[in-house]
């Protein structure tokens, strides 16, 4: 193993924690791995890593090995993508919700997988949040606040959000005219943010000024097409982006609900460690998401 192998495998066990999940990401053997490490601190005659019973973590000189490995590594890929005709090459590891992922990166993205062909993408769908470096994921798109984090954020736009119903809630409950009639005599679907657990209230602006208003729910969900499935079966009234409900609310399925009050936008962003150099995967695939937004006019 030469020394950038050695190195591209302590950073995985460094974040992964594991000598067993290192291997099976690299898909090598879990002794294959552990001679590697054991060879690179004997030429380095430092200790990178400390083991227990449970994890891996890294020493101090262990935790500085790593974070110059991932300059270096950035550094030689980026080298090489620097010679004429040289392109973007390995496996990118995306997290998105499934919804984005269906409107905004599967419409184009043969076209993209075209334009780099040297490149493959491993897509894994969810609203959670997740660890980017332990779990291997170059980067993630998410909708909604930010939360203070160690990563970089990249905006990609704004969803314009709408609230809406089926026509047979409508039959059922009412149509509201005023925000007061909507809390008096109506429920939503609830959906559980991923990011605090609670039921996010509905939205409205009136005259530039925000109002916040809870209802009642028959039925919470934590997935968006769960939370647009159950509107149409008729159990509350539901407030999401307004791509994701453009065909419904077109073909009638679903029912502008006070539109004379508008809901307010989502910020969309896309997110990378803060502490790895941007790879020309993670960069060109930047740059086409950005693109590919713009389009939607997000």
């Amino acid at each position: 193993m030469d020394k950038l192998d050695s190195m591209r495998l302590f950073t995985r066990v460094v974040e992964l924690r594991s000598f067993t999940r290192a291997a099976e990401d690299l898909n090598l053997k879990r002794s294959t791995v552990t001679d590697a490490i054991k060879q690179l601190e004997t030429r380095l005659n430092v200790r990178l890593l400390q083991r227990t019973t449970r994890h891996v973590s890294s020493t101090l000189d262990g935790e500085a090995y790593y974070q110059r490995c991932l300059r270096i590594l950035a550094e030689v890929e980026e080298a090489e993508m620097a010679f004429a005709g040289a392109r973007p090459k390995g496996l990118l590891r995306i997290d998105v919700n499934s919804a984005i992922a269906r409107n905004f990166i599967f419409p184009g993205l043969e076209s993209f997988l075209v334009r780099h062909p040297e490149m493959t993408l491993a897509i894994s769908e969810g609203d959670r949040l997740v660890d980017l470096v332990r779990e291997g994921i170059d980067c993630v798109i998410r909708a909604g606040e930010l939360k203070d984090s160690d990563m970089v954020a990249r905006s990609l736009g704004h969803f314009q959000e709408v609230t809406c119903a089926s026509p047979h809630y409508v039959k059922k409950f009412g149509l509201p005219d005023t925000l007061d009639a909507l809390q008096r005599h109506h429920q939503m679907v609830g959906f559980h943010s991923s990011a605090s657990g609670n039921i996010l209230p509905l939205t409205f602006y009136v005259e530039g000024e925000e109002r916040i208003i809870n209802l009642p729910t028959s039925v919470s969900v934590t997935g968006s097409e769960s939370m647009k499935e159950a509107a149409r079966q008729g159990l509350g009234i539901i407030q999401v982006p307004h791509y994701g409900v453009a065909a419904d609310l077109a073909q009638g399925t679903l029912v502008p609900i006070l539109p004379q009050f508008p809901a307010g936008s989502m910020p969309v962003s896309l997110l990378y460690p803060r502490n790895r150099q941007l790879s020309p995967r993670v960069r060109v695939f930047i740059d086409w998401m950005v693109q590919a937004f713009s389009m939607h006019n997000v």
